[in-house]
């Protein structure tokens, strides 16, 4: 499910894992500019938007984020790191022009960002979730 990623940001690259609590991805403004929004909601954080870092596509094309008002986005990565069944660690290169999406849900004030997700194709696939990687 996308459970740490690597991007560059003001000339430093940036390891962040979610279960940081003060966890912010970059998202790639329509201008060009980038811009940190906070990566999901923990229990132990405030706030009224979905609990977890992540949005499956499914849902979205259900409708049962409409609720938060969202848009997608596309957030620039270095790499993912993605666990399988039994646990360990895999990171995966994003290759140029390609971006992981994103969904900014939004409620009153709060905005949180989230990692839509898909299910792998393979069904001998060792991930649960995949994050969904879009082109230019």
């Amino acid at each position: 499910m996308c459970g740490g990623v690597m991007y560059s940001y003001e000339d430093d690259v940036l390891t962040v894992y979610f279960p940081n609590p003060k966890a912010v991805l970059p998202v790639l403004k329509r201008d060009g500019d980038i811009e940190l929004l906070p990566w999901g909601r923990r229990q132990q954080q405030a706030g009224f938007l979905p609990m977890g870092g992540w949005a499956r596509l499914e849902s979205i094309h259900q409708g049962k984020w409409d609720k938060y008002f969202p848009t997608p986005v596309k957030i620039p990565l270095l790499k993912f790191m993605e666990k399988d069944l039994e646990g360990t660690s895999h990171w995966f290169d994003v290759m140029s022009g390609q971006y992981v999406q994103g969904l900014i849900a939004h409620n009153q004030t709060e905005q949180r960002l989230y990692v839509v997700t898909i299910a792998p194709d393979k069904e001998d696939a060792i991930f649960h979730r995949w994050p969904r990687v879009v082109a230019k």
